[in-house]
């Protein structure tokens, strides 16, 4: 007679444990193999449409994201580390350069368009990683981007001005033309955001005025 298998023995808990590992990192391979290819579709509709919203394009639905997207941006700029997209929106040139940064808890980034003079803010749009809900998570929030349309990037100095400032705080040299208000209750997420724009923005000082002056060269031709 066989002698039965002892399923209570160490060796045998052992193995199993194993064996189920095996089975179940082959399965979550083969699975994120075969979703590879749609989650990377799907990361990138998602980043155009990031894109669009920082141009004022909001809620399209998913499936005209790519067809939006191409419509409007023209020219795709990545030959250095200030990737910028040349669009247009009615008829006119907007830029959009990409910003990221760190907010209270995580990483947190966004997208700005801007005018064809290379200083005013079109649109803006950012998101976060993990901020907190009802608090610093309020930047993903139209309420919070739309008080940046309009506003002066860069000062008369030629440094960034756009400053996220606390309500109430005075900050010598800032005006309301490149000001807008913290959330409040978040404050380290807000300053992450202040800091994201000056860091980002700053690399693009002399791309903006290039591509502003090619604008406005085609502009006169015209």
């Amino acid at each position: 007679m066989s002698k039965k298998l002892n399923t209570n023995s160490n060796l045998y808990i052992i193995i199993y444990a194993a064996l189920m590992v095996v089975i179940v990192a082959f399965l979550l391979a083969f699975v994120s193999k075969a979703l590879q290819k749609k989650s990377d579709a799907n990361v990138a509709i998602d980043k155009k449409a990031q894109i669009l919203s920082s141009l004022n394009l909001r809620d399209i639905d998913k499936d005209q994201v790519e067809a939006k997207y191409a419509e409007v941006v023209k020219q795709e700029d990545d030959s250095d580390d200030t990737p910028i997209y040349i669009c247009k929106v009615e008829g006119q040139t907007k830029y959009v350069v990409p910003v990221s940064g760190m907010g209270l808890w995580g990483g947190i980034w966004g997208y700005v368009g801007i005018n064809d003079d290379g200083n005013t803010v079109y649109g803006s749009y950012f998101s976060h990683q993990s901020e907190t809900a009802g608090l610093g998570a309020l930047i993903a929030d139209q309420p919070f981007q739309d008080q940046f349309k309009g506003k002066k990037i860069f000062g008369n100095d030629g440094e960034v001005a756009l400053s996220v400032v606390k309500v109430g705080k005075k900050i010598e040299g800032l005006d309301a033309q490149s000001r807008c208000d913290a959330i409040t209750g978040a404050t380290l997420t807000s300053d992450g955001v202040d800091q994201m724009l000056k860091a980002c923005l700053s690399k693009y000082k002399n791309k903006l005025a290039h591509e502003a002056q090619d604008t406005t060269a085609t502009k006169v031709i015209k």
